[in-house]
């Protein structure tokens, strides 16, 4: 007994085979495409927190009297800084750490900062013992004016070239072993990382 092919069944089988291949292949490659590198959407949730922090830091700005034109006077430095600090502290008064380093953004910063001291640990260590002489310990709390007795020296290169940029409102600083995130204008601790720099 002869079996016949249905040769245009036979056909149509093959080309929904096909397709069905054709739009996996697809399907996998625009999953690749979309997928989102996760260190990636880390920076990208710490820029928006700092963003929104920024916000805040211009509407504060508004509330005590700037000034006027630049000065040197220690004094009308310090009582805008301290003018502007209250406010800001009034209106972020529930900040907490890990408001701006949540966990998840805290573990990308200690990567990134251990990959600057593999490979630059000589020069980063030797530029905050220059910094910060002696070993007297100082406890830095969020919403808290950075100590006045700190030195705000000058971040190690390396290390601040591996770390996300920050608007000319903020800055890092290191003190002992933590990680400061600094508002400039009100000498303000935004937030904190402790334990982020390598022995």
């Amino acid at each position: 007994m002869t079996c016949r092919v249905n040769k245009p069944r036979a056909w149509m089988y093959f080309a929904l085979a096909a397709g069905i291949v054709i739009a996996r292949a697809w399907g996998g490659r625009a999953a690749a495409q979309n997928a989102v590198n996760p260190d990636a959407a880390l920076t990208q949730d710490f820029e928006k927190r700092v963003a929104d922090y920024v916000k805040l830091h211009k509407s504060a700005e508004a509330t005590p009297a700037p000034l006027k034109k630049p000065t040197t006077s220690p004094e009308k430095i310090r009582h805008h800084q301290h003018e502007l600090r209250v406010t800001i502290v009034s209106l972020r008064s529930h900040a907490v750490q890990g408001n701006i380093f949540t966990p998840q953004i805290a573990a990308e910063f200690r990567r990134l900062i251990g990959i600057a001291y593999q490979a630059d640990a000589r020069h980063i260590r030797a530029s905050f013992q220059e910094g910060e002489p002696g070993t007297r310990i100082v406890r830095v709390r969020v919403n808290n004016e950075y100590p006045d007795d700190m030195p705000l020296q000058t971040m190690p290169s390396s290390l601040l070239l591996n770390l996300p940029a920050l608007p000319p409102e903020l800055e890092y600083r290191v003190v002992g072993r933590t990680l400061v995130l600094r508002d400039i204008g009100a000498n303000l601790i935004v937030d904190i990382i402790r334990g982020a720099i390598p022995n």
